[in-house]
């Protein structure tokens, strides 16, 4: 017990501790998010009136990212499956750093659904035994528990595996490996459970198709991967660890995988949708050519779609086998599936009505402050991780046994 709070207390030291690059970059994401914080709490004075939200189109910027972000937090698998199902040993040195990914990804999810509440001070509803949890029958109890359920599983495998590198003892496996095959069938849950909020809404045509759930997974196994490997590089161009190259064009391999089977549903539900066009197809209609003078939305979609198709492409050719040509793929590709994912899956859903009512969103500023609020500070908690985290895994900061510890008595000294 000693040493660990010896490890928590040199962890909170070393947080601070870094060079002027380290103290710029913490400050600008700190100022960002506080932006975002000040803007919430206009949001939380007024109400959501501060935001371009209206009974007609009830769900915006804050469920859009939520459902992105939710996809790129189950991408962590990604990194898990070669890891320790096909025991590919060059992905143990990273598999850290995805799970601490979707650590702060579940975090920024849970963010934008508190921001999204009219009344975020009754949130404890949703816990029981506080509330009325409606569990098995409410699809939104069952994406509770598979969110925390997930944020927990990810905070004891990497704390763990950490802990115990710090101690320099290598991991018992039972306290591990079991949780981390879990994680593998929780990861597709979380995004699956996501999906069928949308689908078991059967008043919302756009999302009532079972393709759904099988773009979300398709889709987050190319955005999550396109985040890691731009993280990588950036791991391994500003720290002293390095990250070599076959993590890197693994995930190359399986986005580019994934990319081809989300382009491929995108054009079976094209093909639904305007080959044998139904009344049901309106809200396709008003996302992708707009309807009745309303076409606040076409530009997004269209945008999205080339997006998706030039980063596919490039995954394919031969640029993308060299890292330049790489990180321009997937910078392409995370945000045409982010535009595709939000504004182009949530958005369309509720236009027009069910009475045939045709009201555009648009996010007002308060609302885009406060999303990128959240941002920068899902952002500044993956920073700070990784700041705690790759000392521990390059072994600049550990415990060291001193004579007396390893005698029986005495305390662990930190080598740093």
């Amino acid at each position: 017990m000693k040493d660990y709070v010896t490890f928590l207390w040199r962890v909170a030291r070393l947080s601070f501790q870094g060079g002027w690059k380290f103290y710029a970059w913490m400050a600008l994401l700190s100022a960002l998010a506080l932006v975002g914080l000040n803007a919430w709490t206009q949001q939380f004075v007024e109400g959501l009136t501060t935001t371009g939200m209206t009974n007609q189109v009830s769900w915006g910027a804050y469920i859009a990212n939520f459902t992105f972000l939710v996809g790129v937090a189950a991408a962590a698998v990604m990194l898990v499956i070669p890891a320790y199902v096909y025991k590919k040993e060059f992905m143990h040195e990273v598999v850290v750093f995805g799970e601490l990914m979707a650590i702060a990804v579940i975090i920024m999810c849970l963010l934008f659904v508190v921001v999204d509440l009219g009344h975020p001070e009754r949130f404890h509803h949703m816990i029981p035994p506080f509330g009325i949890f409606n569990w098995p029958l409410s699809i939104l109890s069952w994406d509770v528990i598979v969110l925390n359920g997930y944020l927990l599983l990810n905070l004891h495998i990497s704390g763990y595996l950490l802990y115990s590198r710090y101690l320099g003892r290598k991991p018992t496996k039972k306290f591990y490996i079991p949780f981390v095959f879990i994680s593998i069938v929780w990861a597709v849950s979380i995004h699956t459970v996501t999906a069928f909020l949308y689908v078991g809404l059967a008043g919302r045509s756009y999302w009532h198709h079972p393709l759904v759930p099988s773009r979300f997974l398709a889709s987050a196994f190319a955005a999550g991967p396109a985040l890691l490997i731009v993280t990588f590089q950036a791991i391994r161009r500003v720290t002293r660890y390095w990250i070599g190259d076959e993590p890197i064009f693994t995930l190359r391999m399986i986005m580019t995988v994934a990319m081809i089977i989300n382009v491929f549903l995108l054009g079976c539900e094209l093909f639904t949708e305007f080959y044998s066009p139904t009344a049901h197809a309106a809200a396709a209609r008003y996302l992708y050519f707009g309807l009745h003078g309303h076409d606040g939305l076409v530009p997004w979609i269209w945008t999205a779609m080339a997006l998706d198709f030039i980063g596919l492409s490039l995954l394919i050719s031969p640029w993308s086998r060299r890292i330049p040509g790489l990180n321009v793929a997937c910078v392409v590709s995370f945000v045409g599936i982010w535009i595709e994912k939000g504004m182009g899956l949530i958005v369309p859903g509720f236009v027009p009505t069910p009475l045939g009512q045709v009201v555009e969103y648009v996010p007002s500023l308060n609302e885009t402050l406060i999303c990128l609020g959240i941002w920068a500070f899902g952002a500044l908690l993956y920073t700070w991780m990784l700041r705690v985290a790759i000392p521990i895994m390059n072994g600049t900061f550990r415990a060291q046994a001193t004579p007396a510890t390893a005698g029986g008595t005495g305390a662990a000294s930190i080598v740093q």
